[in-house]
């Protein structure tokens, strides 16, 4: 389990894209992992690979324990696809090769624009020490650039980021506010169930449904059930909460529990990724944190 320290300014999760990725489903997906509920007095689980250890780096510099964030590159222009490149250069200040996989993945890539409109979630692949990804961030801006990867040299994660500015003209856009606590991208919807706590032990409880309000059939994706990660509206701080327990169906729809550890309350933008018929579907809503 990777507990983010949120501090002022850390960063990171989801690619705002709709696209076809297989026609995976639930009940013979061999990459589903289902984290089931602990026994009273156990405190959380893990899904295989989460530990407790808390990240190197916070997602809001360059460099920590050791590791840069080296040569970061955007696309040139809004509107187009283009690559984006960087390096991950270790404590000999030479690129970094060897990774563990987390959450089925050897790094994650997260370019999010600094008023949390425009947010990428990416894996992009490495080739002699750079990392390549292919991204159409759609509009202009000063966008975060959050790479999250754990290097085989250290047991736990590690946390870079720097910002980067793609040309032209734009203008920031404001965040919903809590109240508006329902978001849906025309196909799949998602309410927050409550508002989240501050504590080491907290829990999350999001409920997904299509538009009508009925429940949905969730695939996999990076080899669970949903991915999400949220902000905190004004400081730009990160998180990245993980499932506890299998999806549960009850009157507010197919309801997902999130095990966290918030340190501030406040407003939340959190981006929920979610597989439904094959397709990834990513839905941000903000969730009030008391």
């Amino acid at each position: 389990m990777s507990t983010c320290r949120l501090t002022a300014a850390v960063a990171a999760v989801l690619c705002l894209a709709t696209g076809c990725t297989g026609t995976e489903g639930p009940p013979a997906d061999p990459d589903r992992v289902v984290v089931n509920p602990p026994a009273e007095g156990e405190g959380h689980t893990h899904a295989p690979g989460e530990t407790d250890a808390g990240p190197i780096g916070d997602g809001t510099r360059a460099t920590a324990g050791g590791y840069r964030l080296d040569a970061v590159r955007l696309p040139g222009r809004a509107g187009a696809p283009g690559d984006v490149r960087f390096r991950v250069l270790g404590r000999d200040g030479r690129p970094v090769t060897d990774y563990v996989e987390e959450q089925t993945k050897l790094l994650h890539l997260y370019v999010v624009r600094t008023d949390l409109a425009v947010f990428r979630h990416l894996h992009p692949v490495l080739d002699d020490g750079t990392w390549t990804a292919r991204a159409d961030l759609g509009e202009p801006g000063d966008y975060r650039v959050i790479t999250e990867f754990r290097p085989a040299a250290t047991e736990r994660p590690v946390l870079l980021g720097t910002t980067v500015t793609v040309p032209g003209r734009w203008r920031s856009a404001g965040v919903p506010p809590a109240g508006e606590q329902t978001s849906d991208d025309g196909v799949v919807r998602v309410a927050a169930v409550g508002p989240g706590e501050v504590g080491r032990d907290g829990r999350l409880r999001l409920a997904v449904t299509d538009v009508d309000g009925n429940p949905l059939t969730l695939g996999s994706y990076l080899g669970t059930s949903a991915h999400v990660t949220g902000f905190v509206v004004g400081s730009g701080g990160f998180v990245h909460v993980h499932p506890y327990g299998a999806p549960e169906t009850t009157q507010d729809g197919t309801v997902l529990t999130f095990h966290t550890a918030f340190e501030e309350a406040g407003d939340y933008r959190f981006f929920v990724q979610v597989r439904v018929d094959g397709f990834l579907h990513t839905v941000p809503v903000t969730v009030p944190v008391s």
